[in-house]
């Protein structure tokens, strides 16, 4: 099914685990989602959002159903999808997944050594693969070049802490990283250098 505003207007953490087995296209380019991460605003410290709204973040406070694209360590350009309503701000990390369609030019994008699995295993690699730009931060994501649809039936999900996230944020009590058991395009989890392991 084709996701709809409604969908989108919830929270973050509660549309993360639906978009799992979704099928995003890019132009000619089609991938089935099967790793993402949640992030919210206000009490979320490993938010974009956590300080409020600045120029970079802005789009993630909506309308809900767009793309928010930004650029991670100033050289990777990540993806999310924003949730909420209009005036609030959370959105969906796309960490990672397989490419079912377009996968030449995915791999033209990627490198022609890059394997199936790595196409788009991680959320840098991931909008390489499908070819999303930086300047299409705010992009309507049920109009083209872009496409979203669902599962008619939501896929069995993992979850646990978000990877890479420092501080608070990185910790079990934001275990708003979803994934799909078993999937081998799913990325590894890794914590960040600042983050105490488990006790």
């Amino acid at each position: 099914m084709t996701v709809d505003r409604d969908l989108f207007a919830q929270g973050a953490v509660d549309v993360a685990p639906l978009l799992l087995g979704g099928l995003l296209r890019h132009g000619s380019t089609v991938l089935r989602i099967t790793e993402v991460e949640a992030y919210l605003a206000g009490a979320d410290p490993g938010s974009h959002a956590f300080r409020g709204r600045t120029p970079r973040n802005s789009t993630m406070f909506g309308p809900p159903g767009h793309l928010y694209a930004y650029f991670s360590y100033g050289m990777h350009v990540c993806a999310n999808i924003v949730c909420s309503p209009a005036g609030e701000a959370s959105g969906v990390l796309l960490r990672a997944g397989e490419i079912v369609a377009g996968i030449d030019d995915a791999r033209e994008r990627r490198g022609p050594a890059v394997s199936d699995r790595d196409l788009a295993r991680g959320p840098a690699r991931l909008t390489r693969a499908l070819g999303i730009r930086l300047d299409q931060d705010g992009a309507d994501l049920a109009a083209e070049p872009f496409d979203l649809t669902l599962p008619d039936t939501p896929v069995a999900a993992l979850s646990g802490p978000r990877t890479g996230v420092g501080g608070a944020g990185g910790g079990a009590d934001f275990s708003w990283r979803f994934w799909i058991a078993g999937d081998r395009t799913v990325s590894a989890y890794r914590r960040h250098p600042n983050l105490a392991a488990p006790a």
